[in-house]
């Protein structure tokens, strides 16, 4: 009974982040891409000018800056997808993968352009009066009452879709594998226990400070650990200099192969299968159209809708064309990819090992807590904003609690139930996003519109 009920929840976890959600996020982002004519794209100086604090003005509605906004929710999507998921990408469809990963971020630069604008545009209040922001308000501000279901249902999923299990699982496995076990403190169960407390220590320090701390904590976090990962990768490419040009090229032409290095048996043999693989893995990495993003975008402190759109837009650039490339580059210069039947973070690893010599995977190891732990600031944030637009604002902080309890959970079981569990939920969350999304597309081209005509005068 019970295998029964896993493989069934399995098989809905592959689903949920199967083809059609891939069409709904993918195709939608296409659709706005083509209604609004590459507009925002044209802006991207501008976006970089108020991310800077340009355009900042105290008296604005909102909780923190736009620069705040913009790492906290980079803290949630910058993370393990960066890292592993890359490699997943790499080792079942070649270099050509990584091409249509690129194509996957630019239309999600479209997406997180309306989400976010719409995020600011149809600000709700909570129970408190005070101003929210997020896909579940957007449904009430600006489809009206009648579609609340939708954004009961967004936030139903939400509560159990931001709950850290296998972001844990996979960063308490990475310190075994890397750290732990090689020196020989890996004891099973009580020293994934002890990573667990120490992993819901650090968080509850950060997350029972409320939004204010994780974004200024995300605001100094991110940043530096981008930095980190750039000068580890530029110390590996500076080593395989000579072989960076032919990968670069390999990219591109490798994009349109008939077949794959390493030949998946569903989806080898297709270029469309390399284009889905690459687009999935770019989709789950950023996050694009899930409606995480926007429930951070939404409490800038801005009231300039379309402003907070761009810098939402520099997000897939950041998450999937620096970081995403930087991993993917310095798997393939090593060659590790063609010589290391290593799958996931485990060839990432390989990689830093043969780039690096000595210290890589201890620097990559880092980079992983790094990423992993930040992310565990800004998923709580979104978790509680569920929880007070379904029951008020008095039971957000029961949340929290019950975050910090699934942290010991995910660092000390495999619950492959329970992950892919939240990984259905977590999915789910799209749906009312993009469907809100498209029905609103036109107000967001309006006030586009408006805005880039007051820039020129």
């Amino acid at each position: 009974m019970y295998q029964s009920i896993n493989n069934f929840i399995a098989e809905m976890a592959s689903f949920a982040w199967g083809l059609p959600l891939l069409v709904l996020l993918i195709g939608g982002g296409i659709y706005l891409l083509i209604r609004i004519r590459f507009l925002p794209f044209l802006f991207f100086g501008h976006a970089i000018a108020v991310l800077r604090g340009r355009y900042d003005n105290e008296a604005d509605d909102g909780e923190i800056s736009h620069f705040q906004a913009l790492t906290t929710a980079l803290s949630s999507t910058i993370g393990m997808g960066n890292v592993a998921g890359v490699a997943v990408a790499i080792a079942i469809g070649g270099p050509g993968a990584v091409f249509w990963m690129w194509m996957s971020a630019v239309v999600g630069m479209s997406t997180k352009f309306f989400t976010a604008t719409l995020a600011v545009l149809y600000r709700g209040n909570d129970d408190t009066g005070n101003v929210q922001g997020g896909p579940m308000y957007v449904i009430m501000e600006g489809l009206g009452k009648r579609w609340k279901f939708l954004a009961v249902f967004f936030s139903l999923c939400g509560l159990v879709g931001a709950l850290p299990v296998f972001n844990v699982n996979q960063l308490t496995q990475a310190l075994n594998d890397i750290i732990l076990k090689p020196a020989g403190f890996y004891s099973g169960f009580e020293s994934n226990l002890v990573v667990g407390i120490i992993l819901a220590v650090i968080t509850g320090v950060v997350i029972l400070g409320g939004l204010s701390r994780i974004s200024k904590t995300a605001s100094k976090l991110v940043p530096a650990m981008v930095v980190l990962y750039l000068l580890m990768v530029m110390i590996i490419l500076g080593s395989h200099i000579s072989e960076v040009p032919k990968y670069v090229l390999l990219i591109f032409t490798d994009a349109f192969s008939v077949s794959f290095y390493k030949g998946d048996t569903f989806l080898g043999g297709v270029v469309g299968g390399l284009i889905l693989l690459g687009i999935r893995r770019g989709a789950f990495s950023n996050e694009a159209g899930i409606g995480t993003a926007p429930m951070a975008h939404g409490a800038a402190k801005t009231n300039e809708p379309v402003r907070e759109g761009l810098v939402a837009m520099l997000g897939p650039a950041i998450d999937t064309l620096l970081i995403c490339t930087l991993t993917a580059l310095a798997i393939l210069v090593t060659g590790v990819w063609q010589t290391s039947e290593a799958n996931g973070v485990s060839l990432t690893v390989t990689a830093f090992e043969a780039g690096i010599v000595g210290y890589g995977k201890y620097a990559l190891m880092l980079c992983i807590a790094v990423f992993s732990i930040s992310s565990l600031f800004s998923y709580s944030y979104y978790g509680t904003k569920c929880m007070s637009f379904l029951f008020g604002t008095k039971y957000q902080g029961y949340y929290n609690y019950m975050y910090l309890a699934s942290i010991i959970l995910g660092a000390t079981t495999s619950l492959s139930m329970m992950i892919n569990l939240i990984d259905t939920f977590f999915a789910m969350m799209a749906i009312p996003t993009m469907l809100s999304t498209l029905i609103l597309a036109p107000k967001v081209i309006e006030a586009t519109k408006k805005y880039i005509a007051k820039l020129k005068y």
